[in-house]
């Protein structure tokens, strides 16, 4: 069960190693002022789809620590009764359990199903994912070079205008040498930024998400083929087996049906123990009509109960809803 954590831990181990990286390149830079002065605005780019890239590397760790933790709890169930006594969680929507499922489905269709083939479509929702985290970190690396070319144009727009002003304007020329300057950050700026996040930072990201989808990959085929192993090969075992499911089932939901009926014999005696009670209480002669006058007072508090809930409902409900109703009356008339 902690091997399911796995790939969380090691996501937030590499997140906090590489904040401590990403502050000790920049403390001493002063890289905050350089973004809020950038015109190119690349860096704030490459800064806002590394941010992106982050979140979704994160949600991807959650995700796949889910599965780990349903593949664990399938392979008890596996271990115990086999294929067919694996349960899917309810209101939990896995890829491991629809891979479960297509594997049913495909035993009880007496064909030997393909786990590599199989894997690999039940799972390419992650590993599609993770190379869009890929391929950002690559973006990311391309964005620092353009970013570098845009940084040196910048500079020799600047040289070209100090260059002209020489001699003749020194407030030109001031302007020039700072727009050559600035070009010069951008250009060491965007490409420090693109090659560390895209090209260190977000790689790692990427490999401790692709290690968890290969673990998990392992984890169901494993389970498939050490302790599923017997029902994939058609024979009278496999049939037993099969059957012995089916009769636990069906003796559970018999066991279900005799609670129900025991239940329902208990209130229906109690019922009638308190129409007797009533009966005794009221005499023998009173006891019709203590009885009717019981039941039409009954009927009046309904009566009563469903107005009221009539009119809350009519309360809570919006404008569009009352009219939706008004039209569904009007159909039904």
């Amino acid at each position: 069960m902690n091997k399911a954590y796995g790939t969380v831990t090691l996501w937030l181990f590499w997140c906090s190693i590489a904040t401590v990286i990403y502050l000790s390149l920049y403390v001493d830079t002063d890289v905050l002022s350089f973004l809020s002065n950038d015109k190119s605005r690349i860096t704030w780019i490459i800064i806002a789809l590394f941010l992106v890239g982050v979140i979704t590397s994160f949600l991807l760790a959650i995700k796949l620590t889910g599965e780990k933790l349903e593949a664990a709890r399938q392979e008890q169930f596996a271990q115990e009764q086999g294929l067919m006594g694996i349960v899917a969680a309810e209101r939990k929507k896995k890829v491991v359990n629809r891979f479960f499922a297509a594997v049913k489905v495909i035993t009880a269709s007496n064909s030997s199903p393909n786990f590599e083939s199989l894997v690999e479509i039940e799972f390419g929702t992650y590993l599609r994912v993770n190379h869009g985290i890929e391929v950002l970190g690559n973006l990311l690396i391309t964005l620092g070079l353009i970013g570098t070319v845009v940084g040196l144009t910048f500079t020799l727009t600047g040289l070209t205008g100090s260059l002209n002003a020489l001699g003749q304007d020194q407030d030109l020329l001031m302007a020039g040498l700072r727009k050559a300057m600035g070009g010069m950050g951008t250009a060491f700026y965007t490409t420090l930024l693109g090659s560390v996040l895209g090209g260190v930072l977000m790689r790692i990201f990427a490999l401790i998400a692709e290690n968890g989808i290969g673990s998990l990959q392992e984890h169901v085929l494993k389970i498939c083929m050490v302790h599923c192993a017997a029902d994939f090969k058609p024979g009278v075992e496999r049939d037993v087996r099969f059957l012995n499911v089916e009769v636990d089932a069906l003796e559970d939901k018999v066991q279900a049906l005799n609670l129900a009926f025991r239940e329902s014999r208990a209130a229906m005696q109690e019922f009638r123990g308190e129409i007797k009670a009533l009966y005794e209480i009221s005499g023998a002669d009173d006891g019709v009509y203590t009885l009717r006058e019981t039941l039409r007072m009954q009927k009046y508090y309904r009566a009563l109960l469903r107005q009221e809930f009539q009119l809350m409902n009519t309360l809570n409900h919006t404008w569009w809803q009352r009219f939706k109703g008004f039209l569904r009356i009007k159909q039904d008339q």
